[in-house]
Parts: C-alpha cells; sequence; structure tokens
C-alpha cells in the first residue's frame, strides 16, 4: 500500500495571523521526517492540515493524486493516523477500549469486530508496552503512559503513515529511545512513512532520514540532518550560538548548546583572535575562547585534521589545505590576510615540519605587523622541532621579538595575557 503525499503552497492562518506561508513539500512511502523549529513556527499547525483538522487558506494538500478535500473521512483515516500532543479522553475508557477506537475506520458501520481487528488491537498494545495495562481506566495513567496508549492507537489504525506531534512528551529518556527505536523499526520493516513534530534536535537528529526546519512559518532549511544542523541554521532560527559535534555512533550531528551568557561577542576584546594550530594542539583553547564570546579565525589547516573539524564545527573563518601537503605560497598569503584583520595572533603548541614550517613564520609576521602575539610552548619547542633547528631558531626569533610565551594553553592565562597586551601593559 503505497503512500505519497504533495503539499503546494500551503497557507494557514489564525485570526488574520499567517502561520503557514507558502508550504510546500513532498513525502514519500517510506520517508521518516522530522518536522523542527522553534515554538510559534507552525509545526503542530501544518500536521493539523495534513490530518485535515484544519483548512488551509490557500494551496492545497494532495493525498494519492486525490485532493485532500475529496477525501472521505473514513478513507483518510485508513491512510493517515494521527498521534497528537496529550489527546485527553472525554470518558474514562480501558486502554484497551481507546486503543480499540483505532480498528473503527476498519469496521463497517453498526458492525462487530472480527478477529483480525482483536489481533491488530492486541499487537499495537505489545508494540507500545502497555499490554500490562489494558484493563486500566485512561484516567489512571501517567502522561507517559497516556503517550504510549494514544500512539497504540494510532498503530491499532494499520495505516501507511503516521504523524506524530511531540510523542516523546511525558516520556522519560528510556521510553523516548524505545518509542523511537520502534518508530525506526515500523518504518524499515514495514515501510510505514513517519512524520514527526520534535522539539528535541539532538533526537530527530539520530531517527529522521530527513529534517524540515520551519521559521516564520516558511521552510528555512530542509534535507538530511547534517544539511540542516548547522551553526548557521540554529543561529538564525533559535537565536542561540551552539556547537555541533558528531554522534560517536553514527556520526550524525548533535547539537550542543553555548549558554545564553557566553553566546554573545565578548564585550571586552571585541577584536578577532587568529589562532594557528594543528594536530590538535589547538582544538581545546578553540573551544574554550569560542565559549567565551570571543570572535576567532583559524589557519593554515589541513583538511581532516582534528583542529580544522574543531574549527568546521566552530564555524570559524579559516585557511584550508589538502591533506598531507606542505602548506602553499597561496595558502600562507591567505593566512597573512586574515593576520592583518586580526586584533591578535596565539601559537599553540605544534609539532613543526618542513611543510608546516610557514606557519611559524606567520606567526613572526605578527610582531611585524604589531599584532600583540601569545605562544604556549608547552615543554619546549625543542621535542616538537623536525626542521633541523629551522623551527626553534624561528620560535627565538619570536621571543626576541616581544612575544609573550605561556608554559600551557590554559584560557583563564591566555585571555588575561590578550587584555594586557591589548592595554599595552
Amino acid at each position: 500500500m503505497g503512500l505519497q503525499i504533495e503539499v503546494k503552497d500551503l497557507i494557514f492562518g489564525y485570526g488574520g495571523e499567517t502561520v503557514l506561508d507558502g508550504i510546500s513539500l513532498t513525502i514519500g512511502q517510506g520517508d521518516f521526517i522530522g518536522i523542527i523549529g522553534p515554538n510559534g513556527s507552525g509545526k503542530s499547525t501544518f500536521l493539523k492540515n495534513l490530518a485535515a483538522i484544519l483548512t488551509p487558506a490557500a494551496g492545497e494538500i494532495i493525498i494519492d493524486g486525490k485532493a485532500l478535500p475529496r477525501w472521505r473521512r473514513r478513507e483518510l483515516a485508513r491512510r493517515l493516523a494521527l498521534v497528537g500532543q496529550g489527546a485527553a479522553a472525554g470518558f474514562n475508557f480501558t486502554v484497551e477500549e481507546m486503543v480499540a477506537m483505532g480498528r473503527y475506520p476498519h469496521v463497517q458501520r453498526f458492525g462487530s469486530f472480527k478477529p483480525t481487528d482483536h489481533r491488530a488491537v492486541e499487537r499495537a498494545m505489545h508494540l507500545t508496552g502497555c499490554y500490562h495495562l489494558r484493563e486500566r481506566g485512561i484516567f489512571s495513567l501517567s502522561g507517559g503512559e497516556r503517550q504510549r496508549v494514544l500512539l497504540a492507537r494510532a498503530l491499532a489504525q494499520e495505516t501507511p503513515c503516521l504523524l506524530l506531534d511531540e510523542p516523546t512528551s511525558f516520556l522519560d529518556l528510556g521510553y523516548q529511545v524505545e518509542l523511537l527505536e520502534l518508530l525506526r523499526s515500523l518504518n524499515q520493516r514495514e515501510r510505514i512513512t513517519v512524520v514527526m513534530v520534535m522539539h528535541d534536535l539532538n533526537l530527530a537528529s539520530r531517527y529522521c532520514r530527513k529534517l524540515f526546519l520551519l521559521y516564520g512559518g516558511r521552510i528555512h532549511a530542509c534535507g538530511d540532518p547534517e544539511e540542516v544542523l548547522t551553526r548557521e541554521h540554529i543561529l538564525e532560527v533559535y537565536r542561540t550560538e551552539v556547537l555541533i559535534e558528531p554522534h560517536p555512533l553514527d556520526g550524525k550531528p548533535q547539537v550542543i548548546p553555548v549558554s545564553t551568557a557566553q553566546a554573545g561577542p565578548n564585550q571586552n576584546f571585541q577584536q578577532r583572535i587568529h589562532i594557528i594550530g594543528g594536530g590538535g594542539s589547538a582544538s581545546p583553547l578553540m573551544k574554550e575562547l569560542f565559549a567565551r564570546g570571543f570572535s576567532l579565525s583559524a589557519g593554515v589547516l589541513s583538511v581532516g585534521d582534528s583542529d580544522w573539524a574543531t574549527a568546521r564545527r566552530l564555524g570559524l573563518t579559516m585557511v584550508e589545505e589538502a591533506p598531507f601537503y606542505p602548506i602553499s605560497p597561496q595558502r600562507h598569503r591567505q593566512n597573512l590576510e586574515l593576520i592583518e584583520k586580526a586584533g591578535a595572533v596565539v601559537l599553540a603548541p605544534v609539532y613543526i615540519g618542513p611543510g608546516n614550517l610557514p606557519n611559524v613564520e606567520a606567526a613572526l609576521f605578527a610582531l611585524q605587523r604589531k599584532r600583540p602575539l601569545i605562544v604556549i610552548d608547552a615543554a619546549g619547542v625543542a621535542g616538537r622541532d623536525f626542521t633541523g633547528g629551522q623551527g626553534a631558531a624561528l620560535y627565538r626569533r619570536l621571543e626576541e621579538g616581544g612575544a609573550l610565551f605561556l608554559p600551557r594553553p590554559d584560557a583563564d592565562a591566555v585571555i588575561e595575557a590578550l587584555f594586557s597586551a591589548s592595554s599595552g601593559q
């Protein structure tokens, strides 16, 4: 049983205020879609339009080639099942009675349940872990238990598409993961289409194959999680500074908020700091300075290097070089251009070889351009110099030129040195 939903230029509003403003998208059989966005962006409203609970002011929704208004209610209920937010029952039905309501689209008027209906109800309760509650009244259940019952009712409906509005609401972490694993299993084994409104961006990233980010009633971004959950998109839509880190198991992007107090520019040092690193030598310092609101750039970093990955996740302006290649004259010039625009430069305790020697020369350039230079000389340069002494000689020139040397990459010490250098002390 296939399914195709086309949404074309959908417009909807409440009391003259537009909530959905020209939404267009396509949902196919077997899709697992997450609808994300801040409060008031129209996520739940969009889902209710799909389920024909609300009627759009303009545009159209086409299901399997037929416009939504042409579907009879019972026919539509065999195609789509909606799990809303905390829908309340008007009567204290038992759990089994509530779940059995999902079978009504399949039962003839004034007809009785067949063995297939009873099996569908029992299966739905087992799948959602509420079979042991089947004789309990719905009013006696916790919020999380009710949520599982509502999902069971939708599963009993046996539709090719599930529409879920915040299905993990009221569930503790264990049940959230259990429910989402169930949905993923149904999606993969039975090709049930899942369209799910989510607030938790990290869960949406892990379980949804495609994300639609709504903002101001429009689709701000769409695609796979890597395309949608970027630092730029989150900052634009949620007005929150974040770090984007890959999940250690599957590499899916995970959103790590930076506190509001740290998210804005540092008011005491508003110039950009250029960081010269490589091989992971600068990553901890980059993260700490970024979290404290400093504007940063970096270079030259090899693509794939751990410092490159950190700078990329932080969205820093940086100069990149191809992996396993020496720094080219062009990349070196670009690095010097960033230093020209910076207010200060930090040289991390990098290992020095012939390929990255221009990075140390770039630090010397910073001194020549009267930029404050902080050199982190962990354990001394001798043990990190593989250039036959050229690197060590450059370090001596840095010291003679007035660079400030610190023994370790301590963020507080670096910040104190920056303020001291910028004030001319």
